[in-house]
């Protein structure tokens, strides 16, 4: 590709490797044909052949690139990496897990045309969950205490289907988990936010790599050191003469 893509597709993949195939061929199928794009995938030095499939994919799919962590560093930072490796101007991120449907990512970008007001993020909203009822419930107080404390008007920021700007998301306070505050990190920069309903469909391989438990405990640290970055937030307007 010899000239920068309109879209960079993140995705962050651990011990995904049933997964791999057919999420890329969706993304294709979505985008090929469309606009000028590529596909980034980080494996999250999985310990299943992940990585294999990646490569062997590579021979068939030209907009795929892969990159790979020498140790396991988490799901924000994979996310990270792929942003800071990404060539496009414009973000869009899925889980690796195919809960997300790359259909949906149309949508959002018809959404970001179709916006006039300088709107820099596009979260996904899934409207009919599709996860197990106590994945649900937990998702639903988790959703209501941070709306609360944060004010960040996002009905589902752990929807990992999200489309943004990417200079916008390299200029956040980088910090373990931040994946799951995005809107609101937008926001306390200055950018405008918009939720998009989107589908959601159970996995249909592999397992999860969170629980209630550790969502809940890493949870409540995190969200009070976001709330704290808000609260401390200063933007100053610049005027060049």
């Amino acid at each position: 590709m010899s000239t920068a893509p309109a879209l960079s597709v993140v995705v962050p993949v651990y011990n995904e490797r049933d997964n791999i195939a057919p999420l890329v061929d969706e993304i294709v199928a979505a985008l090929r044909g469309q606009l000028e794009f590529e596909i980034v995938y980080v494996d999250d030095h999985s310990s299943d052949d992940s990585l294999a499939v990646l490569q062997a994919l590579k021979a068939r799919v030209p907009e795929l690139r892969v990159l790979h962590h020498v140790k396991n560093s988490g799901q924000s930072t994979s996310i990270r990496t792929g942003i800071k490796a990404a060539r496009g101007a414009w973000i869009a991120t899925l889980d690796g897990d195919g809960q997300n449907d790359p259909a949906d990512i149309p949508k959002l970008l018809a959404a970001r045309d179709a916006d006039t007001t300088g709107t820099l993020m596009f979260a996904g909203w899934r409207v009919n969950r599709k996860d197990s009822g106590s994945k649900r419930w937990a998702s639903k107080w988790a959703n209501a205490i941070r709306s609360n404390m944060l004010r960040d008007n996002t009905p589902d920021t752990g929807c990992g289907l999200k489309l943004f700007q990417r200079d916008a998301f390299l200029d956040l306070p980088y910090f373990d988990h931040m994946h799951r505050y995005l809107p609101a990190l937008m926001q306390r920069a200055g950018h405008k936010t918009v939720s998009v309903p989107v589908n959601h469909r159970p996995r249909s391989s592999g397992v999860s790599k969170y629980n209630n438990l550790n969502r809940a405990l890493v949870g409540i640290r995190d969200l009070r050191g976001v709330a704290w970055l808000i609260a401390r937030s200063k933007r100053t307007p610049v005027k060049e003469f």
